[in-house]
């Protein structure tokens, strides 16, 4: 059983309850497997990164296999680079946050339902250059910090990533320290370029943030809000209150 996201964006939790944390949340176009069916939850199973957790199931439309396999073809999906747009639906105007999936740049069809496409589109098979990666993550500048949260009006650290780098034709995992074990191991910060990047670890040694480096000398983060901060071998400075706030811990090439 499948089932895709037809809304802006719904939230996804750790348990099958209201109250409970937002772990993630599903974009338009973003797909699912449904694992169990509960009265008022179905617990699910992302198709972009694996990731299981409840949903309310009215906020989900149930979809055959064919048609899963269809909106999870990459080649032939396209994200939406403005960072709110519109989608014309049959029965109302939709709003389109930045990075959700359509399976056209015009017009399609999902579940039955038409649709078009009123907002700037690109191709996911795109291949990924450093200056356009950059400039998508400038989009989120001060967008406030949300757990679990990745749209414009609220993101984490690795929801931030993991959307900007999908748009430029690269799939990531959904959490920082997943991330980190994709791509190759720079050995100093001095050798950091733009699209590199950066882990940063609690006292116990965890992987708990990630940011995307603009230089080897700053980077772009979301702590707080979507900021940039100047970056070295100990970690994020914060130059407002003079504190390093993350302690470096390893940095990543993904872009080759």
């Amino acid at each position: 059983m499948h089932a895709v996201c037809l809304l802006s964006v719904i939230p996804c939790r750790a348990e099958a309850a209201d109250a409970s944390e937002m772990v993630t949340q599903l974009l338009f176009g973003e797909t699912c497997e449904i694992l169990e069916k509960e009265e008022k939850w179905w617990m699910i199973r992302t198709s972009f990164d694996d990731y299981e957790c409840w949903v309310d199931p009215k906020q989900l439309t149930e979809i055959n296999g064919a048609e899963y396999k269809q909106l999870n073809t990459k080649s032939k999906l396209f994200g939406s680079s403005e960072l709110v747009g519109i989608l014309q639906a049959e029965d109302s105007v939709r709003t389109l946050l930045m990075g959700s999936l359509l399976p056209a740049a015009d017009r399609f069809e999902i579940a039955g339902q038409e649709f078009s496409v009123q907002t700037s589109c690109k191709a996911l098979k795109e291949k990924t250059q450093r200056p356009k990666l950059i400039e998508d993550a400038y989009m989120y500048l001060n967008a406030p910090y949300l757990w679990g949260g990745k749209g414009p009006f609220g993101i984490d650290c690795s929801g931030f990533v993991q959307v900007v780098f999908r748009l430029n034709g690269i799939l990531l995992p959904r959490d920082a320290y997943q991330q980190a074990d994709i791509g190759d191991t720079l050995s100093f910060v001095e050798e950091g370029q733009a699209g590199d990047l950066a882990f940063f670890d609690n006292e116990n040694g965890k992987i708990t943030h990630v940011g995307i480096l603009i230089d080897a000398q700053h980077i772009i983060h979301a702590s707080g809000k979507v900021r940039i901060d100047r970056i070295d071998h100990q970690g994020i400075f914060h130059e407002e209150n003079g504190t390093y706030t993350h302690r470096l811990r390893l940095l990543k090439r993904i872009i080759k």
